[in-house]
């Protein structure tokens, strides 16, 4: 079974503390990926109170641009950060994790298509490694650089490596309708449009509303849960929401 997963940011950071990892949440989360029975595991993670404040800072979305290196610096080694908590969590558990920077292969065209070259992780996983990437600033011809978020990664990655299960571990326990129960399934953004808004925390990607869009984009099956559901998304029960691409 080939799995990617994608731990969201402020599943794994506290979002109102500058830059500070969930210990402990984000232990647990590597545990239930450690104990899983996962042929190929992929792991993606959001950027949270690192990446985010920082890109709002600067004024860097996934379609405006920075041209500053400095500013593309800070946002790159800032995310660096956060991915080297999470590929050690994995590691403590068990994990064969391995860091994979976007920033470093990936890139946008002038018309802001993604190109993103997928072998050096499928070569990983041939050779029983777990590859961990991130949200990250990657280079846009003519914008300088803008923000990849980790809901486009998970979604070109599941493609490339041809993923039996997809799921983001959110800090709810799926998409909630507007009382707050967690709606069973979406086919189209309008099954669940009227609940949807942004993040309540700093969030130049979409919040919810993109996580849903990127994953009806998918073409597949896929899931939304909270942390309490990933040991059964591991498992390879339904949890949360599914998302049926």
């Amino acid at each position: 079974m080939t799995v990617v997963v994608k731990l969201g940011g402020s599943v794994i950071t506290e979002k109102d503390q500058p830059e500070t990892v969930a210990d402990d949440r984000l232990a647990g989360l590597a545990g239930a990926l450690a104990d899983g029975d996962i042929d190929d595991l992929v792991v993606v993670h959001g950027a949270g109170s690192f990446g985010h404040p920082r890109a709002a800072a600067h004024d860097v979305s996934a379609t405006d641009g920075v041209q500053d290196a400095a500013a593309i610096r800070d946002i790159a080694g800032t995310m660096e950060a956060l991915n080297t908590a999470v590929v050690g969590a994995l590691a403590d558990a068990g994990v064969a994790a391995v860091p994979v920077h976007p920033a470093s292969v990936a890139h946008r065209t002038a018309d802001g298509a993604l190109e993103f070259p997928t072998g050096a992780i499928e070569t990983l996983l041939d050779d029983g490694f777990v590859p961990v990437l991130h949200g990250d600033i990657i280079s846009h011809a003519g914008a300088g650089a803008t923000i990849l978020s980790g809901d486009e990664i998970v979604t070109h990655l599941a493609r490339a490596v041809d993923a039996d299960r997809v799921g983001l571990c959110s800090t709810v326990p799926g998409v909630l309708d507007d009382d707050g129960t967690v709606i069973p399934s979406i086919t189209a953004f309008s099954d669940a449009a009227g609940a949807l808004g942004g993040s309540d925390a700093t969030d130049v990607t979409g919040g919810m509303a993109g996580k849903v869009r990127a994953l009806l984009a998918l073409g597949s099956p896929a899931y939304v849960f909270g942390p309490a559901g990933i040991e059964a998304f591991v498992a390879g029960d339904d949890v949360g929401t599914r998302i049926n691409g």
